[in-house]
């Protein structure tokens, strides 16, 4: 996929202290300059050519290149080398090549030739088609990826590992087709992902810096699409979700992650999941098809244990269960979380999931100017546990093939509880069909205001000071018609990002309700 323009600027939900804060302690974990890789090439930027049809023999020139994954794993790399596969051809097995390129000169994995269809990793039930071990300032692109055979054991597309390594600079993952990579169910440490980003180790903090994950296309993946999962994520917000003796290491949060215009497919478990992060981005993304193949709870695109992270401007659909199943989770230990300018529809399990559990906390979580379409079984979920500093503003929600049961489900043990403090403020919920929409267990912490609730059944709706009931003109493209009630019928809200979900600008003063700003359409 063709990386398109930015639709705006990266904007914050508020003033980020604890990123500022933390760029200071990052320091202490750096690893000491770069590590040129001591190989015995002649010189920096040499080129080394595989192509598995070749007969035997070859050293790697583009007139007698290797003919094994196993050659290619012996050669050191070093600054601007390039490994590259023939295209049309197949190899099979792990590629885990060794060596590391510099910030000047990255070492590149990519392919050559004319051949009308790609290079081809087959990693024919390895535990990973390539393994990308304590390395960085590396390049890996355009190549194709699967592992499908012994089904249901633990493996991966892609895996990228750190272990006691420190910090890990410069790693692109780039244009990819990665496909029917058949693992195990199960969320671990070590698979199983078309992408699988793992941090381990318990003698020295490590993360990776500037590590981005673009252009993939991701498809028939068993479990998850791009996962994260770090053993170095101790910290007093996640409570007691993370066993001391198997995750021992301090928050070291890998940072300046991007994971943008990807597209993932068929996927048995989660779409997009990030651990131990901060700052990160998500954007520009499709997640068409979560949650089909798994028994266990999945989201379309999530967070654990994460400060600061940016998801915007992403579509995800096709949630195929209501455990969980929806479009979005600010999960355990996520702080200042940002939903902003997504797309979500046809998920089962809903829109939106605030899910703290276990000792955890969930922080300053903003969802604004998003627009979902016959999300279903509830539209936001809260989870037992602390769901504290929460705004969810000025979405837009209609359903008109499915209708929620819940307008909000919230899980929380006791009604008379007083740890959420969740706002619901300038949304459209409008409704086509009948029934649905009830609150489960509404507690004191969860405050409605400004927002228009139109088709809901009266007997359900909560108090909502300021808001409606009239037919607001929701159009199936989410703008609003002319003579809407909704027009500047909204409250003021600080920090708003400054436009709508279509780019318009947002006024000074009092918005429109739900997530467009713009003049009434005839």
């Amino acid at each position: 996929m063709r990386p398109e323009p930015s639709r705006g600027p990266r904007v914050t939900a508020r003033a980020l202290p604890a990123a500022l804060a933390l760029s200071a302690a990052l320091t202490l974990v750096t690893a000491p300059g770069a590590r040129a890789a001591d190989h015995p090439s002649a010189s920096p930027g040499h080129v080394f050519h595989v192509d598995c049809a070749a007969p035997a023999g070859g050293d790697g020139s583009r007139d007698r290149p290797w003919s094994t994954l196993a050659q290619a794993n012996a050669q050191p790399y070093g600054p601007g080398d390039r490994l590259l596969f023939r295209r049309g051809s197949t190899c099979t097995g792990t590629l885990a090549p060794r060596g590391e390129g510099s910030a000047t000169a990255p070492f590149t994995i990519a392919d050559y030739g004319s051949a009308a269809t790609r290079a081809r990793l087959d990693g024919a039930g390895a535990h990973d088609t390539v393994l990308l071990s304590n390395t960085q300032y590396l390049r890996l692109s355009a190549l194709e990826i699967v592992n499908a055979a012994r089904p249901g054991s633990e493996r991966n597309g892609v895996r990228l590992r750190l272990t006691d390594f420190g910090t890990a600079r410069g790693i692109a993952v780039s244009g990819l087709y990665v496909h029917d990579v058949r693992g195990g169910d199960a969320k671990t440490l070590t698979g199983s992902s078309g992408i699988h980003v793992a941090v381990e180790g318990t003698a020295r903090p490590s993360r990776y810096d500037g590590l981005e994950i673009a252009g993939n296309r991701i498809e028939d993946v068993d479990r998850e699409g791009v996962y994260f999962k770090s053993t170095w994520s101790r910290r007093p917000l996640v409570g007691n979700q993370q066993d001391p003796h198997t995750y021992p290491g301090a928050w070291t949060p890998s940072t300046r992650v991007r994971v943008h215009h990807n597209t993932l497919r068929s996927l048995a478990g989660d779409g997009i999941k990030l651990d131990t992060t901060a700052g990160a981005v998500v954007e520009h993304n499709r997640v068409d098809g979560f949650q089909l193949r798994s028994p266990s709870a999945n989201a379309g695109v999530w967070t654990f244990n994460t400060d600061d992270t940016l998801v915007q401007f992403n579509e995800v659909s096709g949630g195929g269960n209501t455990h969980d199943g929806m479009s979005f989770d600010a999960d355990g230990a996520s702080r200042n979380t940002l939903f902003q300018y997504n797309n979500s529809h046809d998920n089962k399990g809903g829109f939106l999931l605030l899910c703290p559990y276990s000792g955890a906390k969930t922080v300053g979580t903003t969802v604004r100017y998003n627009v979902s379409r016959n999300d279903g079984a509830r539209l936001i979920q809260n989870c037992a546990g602390p769901v504290l500093d929460t705004r969810i503003y000025n979405n837009s929600f209609l359903n008109t093939d499915r209708v929620p049961a819940y307008l909000v489900q919230d899980d929380t043990p006791s009604p008379t509880t007083t740890d959420h403090q969740l706002t619901v403020r300038n949304n459209i919920f409008a409704s086509r069909g009948q029934g649905g929409y009830a609150l489960k267990n509404p507690t004191p912490g969860l405050r409605f205001d400004h927002n228009v609730f139109h088709g809901l059944p009266p007997a359900h709706l909560p108090a909502n000071p300021g808001g409606t009931t009239a037919d607001p003109g929701l159009r199936d493209d989410f703008r609003l018609t002319a003579g809407s009630p909704a027009h500047a019928a909204g409250q003021y809200v600080a920090d708003n990002g400054g436009r709508d979900y279509f780019g318009t600008p947002l006024p000074a003063g009092a918005p429109t309700i739900g997530a467009y700003e713009g003049p009434g359409v005839h």
